[in-house]
Parts: C-alpha cells; sequence; structure tokens
C-alpha cells in the first residue's frame, strides 16, 4: 500500500452554493483526507470559497489549484497567501499556473505570453512577500521596490506549487516551486515529466524529494459503472476537445497524437459522439479512474502506488451531481 496522501480536489463545475462545497471539504475532513485543493476558473473565485472553508473546518489542509496568475499581480497573490494562512491557522498551500489563452484572454482580457518567464517571476515575488522582508524585485514583467507586508508574515511562510503539463513548464516546477500539480498523465507519461522535475530540481540546486508531486485524477465511484465511465470520458474529451491546445498537446505527447488530434477535431468540427468514442476504455483507465466503488479503489491505489507520488488529488467529471461527488468522496475516502 503506498503511503501517498489522499486530497480531495473540489469540483471545477458549478455547484449550488458556496457552502455545497464547504460541505464537500467538511465531508473530505471528516473521512480523512489530506487536503482540499480548490480550482478557479470563471466561476465563484477561490478566495472568498477557501475563505469560508477555512473557518468551517478544522484540520484539514487547503489550497488553490489552481489560481491563475494572468488575473492577479504577483504582489496581491503573496498578499492572498499570507491572509489565507492565518485565517486556516497555517493550513494553507499555494497553487499556481498560467492557465491558457482561452481563459486569460476571453474571459480576462488579458494578453497571454511567456507563460514560462511570468510563471518564474510570479513564483519569487510572492516568496518575497510572504517573508515580511522589503520586495526588490527586477524582472522582465515586474519592477518592485520600497514596500513590504504592513501585517505580520505567515509563519510559516505558505509552501508555493506550480501546475504544468510540458517538459519546461514541470522543469520549472522543479527549479522553483516547493511542488507540482500533475493532470491527465498516464503512469508512461508521468514517468517522463518526473524526469524533467528532477532535471529542474538539479538545476536549483535542490533535492526533487523536497519538491511535492500531487496528481489529480478524475474520479467517479458509482454503482452505475456505465454512468461513471461515461461522465469522466465526457469531461477528459471535453479539455481535449475544448479547452485549446495544451491539454491536446499534452495527450499527443504521451504517444496518443492520433486519439489527440481526433478528439480535437471531432470536438470543434460538431460530432462530439465520435470524440467521445476516440477515447477507449483503456486509454480511459489509463488517465482516471472510473467504475463502480471497487474498481475505482483499486484503480486510484495503483495510482497512489507510482515512484515520485506524494499526493493523489480525487477529482470530479463537469457532469458529476452532487450526490454523485459525495458517493465518491466516500468510496475513495482513505483507507
Amino acid at each position: 500500500m503506498s503511503d501517498a496522501a489522499r486530497d480531495v480536489f473540489l469540483p471545477v463545475a458549478a455547484q449550488p452554493s458556496v457552502e455545497a462545497l464547504v460541505e464537500q471539504a467538511q465531508r473530505a475532513e471528516s473521512l480523512g483526507y489530506d487536503r482540499a485543493w480548490l480550482p478557479e476558473t470563471w466561476g465563484r473565485d477561490a478566495v472568498t470559497v477557501l475563505t469560508s472553508i477555512a473557518r468551517e473546518t478544522d484540520d484539514i489542509g487547503i489550497g488553490t489549484s489552481i489560481m491563475p496568475l494572468y488575473s492577479r499581480s504577483p504582489a496581491l497573490i503573496g498578499q492572498t497567501a499570507s491572509t489565507l494562512q492565518e485565517v486556516s491557522d497555517g493550513r494553507f498551500r499555494l497553487g499556481l499556473g498560467p492557465s491558457g489563452p482561452i481563459v486569460i484572454q476571453n474571459w480576462h482580457g488579458v494578453e497571454y505570453g511567456n507563460p514560462l518567464r511570468r510563471t518564474r517571476e510570479t513564483v519569487e515575488v510572492v516568496r518575497q512577500v510572504v517573508s515580511g522582508e522589503e520586495v526588490e524585485y527586477d524582472g522582465e514583467y515586474f519592477d518592485l521596490d520600497g514596500f513590504r507586508l504592513r501585517c505580520a508574515a505567515p509563519d510559516p511562510a505558505p509552501a508555493i506549487d506550480v501546475a504544468g503539463m510540458g517538459p519546461k513548464s514541470v522543469e520549472l516546477a522543479g527549479r522553483f516551486a516547493d511542488g507540482w500539480h500533475a493532470l491527465m498523465l498516464t503512469p508512461d507519461g508521468l514517468d517522463d515529466r518526473i524526469a524533467d522535475l528532477e532535471r529542474g530540481a538539479e538545476l536549483g540546486d535542490r533535492d526533487p524529494d523536497d519538491v511535492r508531486v500531487t496528481l489529480s485524477l478524475t474520479c467517479a465511484a458509482l454503482d452505475d459503472r456505465d454512468r461513471a465511465r461515461d461522465i469522466v470520458r465526457q469531461h477528459t474529451a471535453f479539455y481535449v476537445g475544448g479547452m485549446g491546445t495544451f491539454y491536446r498537446d499534452n495527450l499527443a505527447r504521451q504517444g496518443y497524437e492520433e486519439v489527440a488530434n481526433t478528439v480535437y477535431d471531432e470536438w470543434n468540427g460538431g460530432d462530439r459522439q465520435v470524440a467521445l468514442d476516440a477515447i477507449s476504455d483503456d486509454l480511459l483507465d489509463e488517465l482516471a479512474v472510473a467504475g463502480t466503488p471497487e474498481e475505482a479503489r483499486e484503480r486510484l491505489d495503483a495510482f497512489a502506488a507510482l515512484d515520485g507520488v506524494d499526493a493523489v488529488s480525487v477529482s470530479f467529471p463537469r457532469a458529476a451531481t452532487t450526490e454523485e461527488i459525495a458517493t465518491t468522496i466516500d468510496a475513495l475516502a482513505p483507507p
């Protein structure tokens, strides 16, 4: 049995209320999950929801996965991380990522460019802010001087994780961040990216074991096996086909170029059933956890046992109902 931690990745899809998300975090806490991660896309903002969760839980860790770094200044991200660390009594972990041009340009109206450099500078500025020292930074994108937090610095300073799918972004996480958030990776694909992470750690003169690897897995553990697999397949196809080119390229990079291109082309061409059919059962099981509770537990345990994985994060397909989310949280709880 792996000693990887078990986290819950609260739904990216719209939930009925903030209280529903709080209740999901409370449920995870009661079952022994290590941390509740919350994404931020174009629904509720992560900060308000995580504050509510922090106030209504006692022990479970909380974190952003991910907070898009183009939608806030690095100084504001540092202030926010400091405040969330305070209100959670030290339970906060900051997950950052560039997101993609579809969200950043079409939703935030901000130009998306050079995400690697922007990520590095943001991490470096945030580290200075949360240290409580005066911020002095001269970068390509950010030039800061003369201010420091007007409140006590968080103690301990929150860890900073970075999400990434490509070799260079994962290398960057290994070099500059405290953790890496991995997603939509097969076991073989994960091995390749962990090699990138280790190379980055070496470039930063760091121990790779000090960089926490959190693998996010789309999960549905339901008595209705067909329903579980259908909603996870639909979720996978939506990301590969409908969320720009990053997920398509990520899947192609792992040896599934034909599948990736078919899903992308057919999803955008309007024949979404063909896109769904392109994702075989075998591939679905390489990327996600979907089936009966017994099948899903066995599959999640296999992912948790992979070399280099420090935590597996149970996430949910977009079409999952609140009841199906609760059922899956229960079924995949830590042993």
